[in-house]
C-alpha cells in the first residue's frame, strides 16, 4: 500500500472521527436531561404535571421538612410558612414560602431546589411552583410563593421523612465571580 492510500484512509477515519464528536455533541443535552431525570440530579427528576389524575390518594403519610436559604449574592429573606407538615401520598398538596425585598431596590431572583433522600425526588412531583421562574420583588416587597405537589403513592416504605429545600439567587449570579455583588 503507497503513502497516498495510507494518507486517505487516515483521513476517512479522521472524518468518521469528526462527525462522531459532532454527533455526541450534539446529543449531550438530551443524554444529560436524561441522565438527570434518572438519577435525580439538580432535582430534575421531579416533573411537572399536566395531569393529576395520576396521582392516587393513599392513606400512608409522610412527613415534609420544608428548608429555605438566601445566596449572599441576594439581599432577601426568604422562609417557609411551615417548617414541617404531613401529607397523604397521591393527594395534591401546597405549601408556601414568603419572600421578602427589604432593600430600595427592585431585584430578580431565581430559586434553584433540592429534594432529600435523592431517591424521593423520583416520586415527589411538582406541579407548579415559584422555582420554574424568575421572581422579581420590588424594593420593601414580600409575597408568598405557592408549591403545588403531590407524592406518588408508590413512594418506597422506608421512606418516611422528606426535605424540600430551596436556595434563591440572584438572577444572572456566577458562583465562579467571587467579586460579584459583595
Amino acid at each position: 500500500m503507497d503513502i497516498k492510500q495510507k494518507n486517505r484512509r487516515t483521513t476517512r477515519r479522521l472524518a468518521l472521527v469528526a462527525v462522531g464528536m459532532f454527533g455526541f455533541g450534539f446529543a449531550l443535552w438530551p443524554l444529560y436531561s436524561v441522565l438527570c431525570e434518572v438519577t435525580g440530579l439538580g432535582g430534575r427528576a421531579i416533573q411537572i404535571s399536566e395531569n393529576n389524575s395520576a396521582a392516587v390518594a393513599s392513606n400512608r403519610v409522610v412527613s415534609i421538612r420544608f428548608d429555605a436559604s438566601v445566596n449572599s449574592s441576594l439581599p432577601w429573606e426568604f422562609k417557609p410558612k411551615e417548617k414541617v407538615s404531613e401529607y397523604n401520598l397521591g393527594v395534591p398538596s401546597t405549601a408556601y414560602y414568603v419572600a421578602a425585598n427589604p432593600g430600595t431596590e427592585t431585584v430578580t431572583g431565581q430559586a434553584t431546589y433540592n429534594v432529600m433522600p435523592p431517591e424521593a425526588s423520583l416520586y415527589f412531583v411538582k406541579t407548579e411552583c415559584f422555582c420554574f421562574t424568575e421572581q422579581i420583588l420590588a424594593a420593601n416587597e414580600s409575597r408568598e410563593m405557592p408549591v403545588y405537589f403531590y407524592i406518588k403513592p408508590d413512594l418506597p416504605e422506608h421512606i418516611r421523612d422528606i426535605t424540600l429545600s430551596y436556595t434563591f439567587y440572584r438572577h444572572g449570579y456566577d458562583p465562579s465571580d467571587r467579586t460579584a455583588h459583595n
